[in-house]
């Protein structure tokens, strides 16, 4: 069966040093494309323009696959975090919220496979969503107002900031109406509220 004319001019740019980024990228396309359904290492093979093996010898299986661009999404996101942070001053709260739901809203389908619970069960994705929260955390502790708590608050504060984040970013994708970012608004406003001191 003859390969589809894309995958020929990509199999012509192939080699083997580059093939986990190309599948990870087809299973990104596929993913946005609401196919993950379909998804498996023949189709990406398909898609990608080589044999139909050879992403075995990178990915065992779907749900590997899966992982890997789980994993790669939290890389991601965690450089968004570390972005937002690294110019936050002392309003940490505002600008990692910012930057978690412009994550969400920018990459959808990747967000929502993300918190799959099947595909955070892996090891590898696990980590890479803690080093994420610990972004977070760490921008949270150096806030002014966060000075005088101990450790054990912080993380309870980041944890908190994490599950608002995470709760208000699915209603947001969930409401094609809101275009304006008036939840996203209301939430940081009512989480700056909530962490302020008096």
């Amino acid at each position: 069966m003859p390969w589809p004319p894309v995958g020929i001019a990509r199999r012509r740019g192939y080699h083997v040093g580059n093939l986990r980024a190309l599948l990870l990228d087809e299973a990104r396309a596929l993913l946005e494309e609401g196919g993950l359904g379909k998804l498996n290492l023949r189709t990406l093979a398909a898609r990608a323009g080589i044999a139909p093996g050879s992403g075995y010898h990178h990915y065992a299986s779907k749900q590997a696959l899966l992982a890997g661009l789980a994993a790669e999404g939290f890389g991601e996101f965690e450089t968004a975090l570390r972005g937002a942070a690294a110019t936050a001053g002392d309003a940490p709260i505002r600008a990692t919220a910012l930057a978690y739901f412009g994550f969400a809203r920018a990459q959808p389908a990747l967000y929502g496979l993300m918190f799959d619970p099947t595909v955070l069960a892996d090891p590898d994705v696990a980590a890479a969503r803690d080093r994420a929260f610990a972004v977070l955390e760490t921008a949270i502790a150096q806030a002014p107002t966060q000075q005088d708590r101990d450790a054990d608050m912080i993380h309870k504060v980041a944890l908190a900031v994490w599950a608002c984040g995470h709760g208000a970013a699915s209603m947001m994708l969930a409401d094609p109406t809101d275009t304006e970012g008036g939840l996203m608004e209301d939430v940081i406003q009512g989480l700056e509220a909530l962490f302020r001191r008096r």
